[in-house]
């Protein structure tokens, strides 16, 4: 019997990336939307989150950041495992809470960071373990857009709670994927910064991590780069890698593909990285992205009692990042 799955939220989260990718994945249902939005046909619209807690077997929390603590706590209380869209929490503290609630309720818990399972940090991580770098020093990660008008929406509102701002949004996939590579940090330094004119949340940050392992990461994102950084660039004692460009697998949701798609997740050859060192370098293939394994992965969860895809201890390891990051702002 397919697993019946509740989605709060039918904004860019909700429809771009969960409900498609719920749908794809054989065992799961979509049975219903929280929004007051038009959702797709076979699907049940609500208006309030409380009415999922009668009939489904997962809660997905694809709501405004500040409603991820709140809504995810009704539905570990009403008895319903939960997954909440990145960022986990607005607070450490708030997502150590959730997290010891899950444990106590016996229910499964998990975090969207979906980013895990770009075809690029597929690459990267490769690269790594495979040892073709050599031993890694530095990595580089960089998440660029250019957009100096900014955007209305909550995401600009300025307080804590509203967890808003970019270095929720995009730190919250580039720590993950640092701390996924190289380990847990011993130190950082943070510049978060607000660059165009108006705007209440930062849209501008660079981090500095040292990680125990003795590898440096520098990530950053700006709102206001006319010109990107490469995406990835990683310094290793024998090579070095280096990519520009974004995972297909956004732009193909937007599209309206998915898993099952036509070369879904894969790259084409004149985007792959360059892996070598200066005049003597190799396209290396992009792995295929699979953002679908995430859901694949909550199936077996529910199903067999396999561990979540991410654990949420790994959200907030992130957050505390973060969190400190924020207070240079």
């Amino acid at each position: 019997m397919s697993l019946r799955v509740g989605l709060i939220g039918y904004g860019t989260a909700g429809a771009v990336f969960h409900a498609p990718l719920i749908t794809a994945t054989p065992g799961l249902t979509l049975q219903s939307v929280v929004t007051s939005r038009e959702v797709p046909d076979g699907v049940r619209r609500l208006d309030r989150p409380d009415q999922l807690w009668e009939d489904h077997d997962l809660i997905v929390i694809a709501s405004p950041n500040r409603t991820h603590v709140p809504l995810a706590t009704e539905a570990l209380h009403a008895g319903l495992p939960v997954v909440v869209d990145k960022p986990f929490a607005p607070t450490v503290a708030e997502a150590r809470a959730l997290t010891e609630l899950a444990s106590a309720k016996d229910l499964p818990l998990t975090v969207f960071q979906n980013r895990r399972w770009d075809g690029d940090f597929l690459t990267v991580k490769d690269l790594v373990r495979s040892g073709r770098l050599g031993k890694v020093h530095r990595f580089e990660s960089h998440f660029d857009r250019w957009r100096p008008t900014p955007k209305q929406g909550w995401r600009e509102r300025p307080g804590r709670e509203e967890a808003g701002g970019v270095l929720f949004d995009l730190g919250a996939h580039l720590i993950d994927q640092a701390l996924q590579l190289f380990g847990p940090v011993r130190s950082m330094y943070a510049e978060v910064t607000r660059q165009r004119p108006g705007v209440r949340v930062d849209d501008d940050f660079f981090l500095a991590l040292t990680h125990e392992s003795g590898v440096h990461s520098h990530l950053a994102s700006s709102t206001l780069a006319a010109q990107p950084a490469p995406r990835f660039r990683v310094l290793g004692a024998e090579s070095a890698y280096t990519k520009y460009g974004l995972d297909v697998q956004e732009a193909a949701l937007k599209a309206g593909q998915g898993p099952g798609s036509p070369e879904w997740g894969e790259e084409p050859e004149e985007a792959w990285g360059l892996l070598g060192v200066a005049g003597e370098t190799t396209p290396v293939p992009t792995k295929t992205g699979s953002y679908q394994y995430f859901y694949a992965a909550m199936v077996s969860t529910l199903r067999d009692g396999s561990p979540v895809p991410v654990a949420p201890e790994s959200a907030i390891a992130a957050l505390e990042i973060i969190e400190a990051a924020l207070e240079s702002l």
